[in-house]
C-alpha cells in the first residue's frame, strides 16, 4: 500500500511536529508501506520521509520543477517524480497513492486535505483519508465544518468520510478500513 502525507515544509514550526512527522515516516514503513510525500527535504515534508527510510521504507516524491530549481527537493527519496505544476503534483499523489493522512500543516497541507476529502465525498475516489492530529491544531477545523454542517453547508456525513486519529498507531490503522 502507497500513503500519502500531506504535511508543512515551513521551517519556522514547532520541533514537536517534525518529531511526529519523523514517527508517522517511521511507522508507515515498519507497517511495510511505502511513503508518498510532497518532495521536499525541509521541515516535516522531509521528516516524514527519512523517517521511513530510516526505518527501511520506499520513499516517494512529487516535487514541482519550479521547487527542484530553489533545491528544494528531497534527492534521497527513492523514486523523484518531477510535475510541472502544483495541480500537477496533486494528481499525481492522488493517483499513485492508496491512502492519505494529513498531519498538522499550513495552507497548503489544508488545501490538499480538502481537495482529497471533496473527491471521496463526489466519489472519485474511495481511499482512506485520515487527519492525524494529536496536538488539537485541527480542533478549530473540526469545529467548523460542525458548524458548516448546522448551517447546511456540509451535509450530514461528509465529516465522517475522514478519520480522525489521535495517535500515529491510530491513523495507520485506519488507512486500512475507511
Amino acid at each position: 500500500m502507497r500513503i500519502a502525507v500531506f504535511c508543512a515544509s515551513s521551517p519556522t514550526i514547532h520541533q514537536k511536529y517534525i518529531d511526529l512527522a519523523y514517527e508517522l515516516g517511521g511507522a508507515i514503513a515498519k507497517a511495510g508501506h511505502e511513503l508518498v510525500s510532497g518532495g521536499g527535504y525541509i521541515s516535516a515534508m522531509g521528516a516524514v520521509s527519512r523517517g521511513a527510510r530510516d526505518a527501511g521504507g520506499h520513499t516517494i516524491g512529487v516535487i514541482p520543477q519550479k521547487l527542484v530549481d530553489i533545491e528544494f527537493a528531497d534527492h534521497d527519496n527513492h523514486e523523484l517524480h518531477v510535475v510541472d505544476s502544483m495541480r500537477s503534483r496533486k494528481g499525481k499523489i492522488e493517483s499513485i497513492s492508496d491512502a492519505f493522512i494529513a498531519l498538522p500543516g499550513g495552507l497548503g497541507t489544508l488545501e490538499e486535505l480538502i481537495e482529497i476529502w471533496v473527491g471521496r465525498y463526489l466519489s472519485f475516489h474511495n481511499k482512506p483519508v485520515v487527519i492525524l492530529d494529536p496536538f488539537g491544531l485541527y480542533t478549530p477545523l473540526h469545529d467548523l465544518i460542525d458548524h458548516l454542517e448546522t448551517e447546511g453547508f456540509v451535509k450530514p456525513g461528509q465529516r465522517e468520510l475522514v478519520y480522525w486519529a489521535r495517535s500515529v498507531d491510530e491513523a495507520i490503522t485506519a488507512t486500512h478500513g475507511r
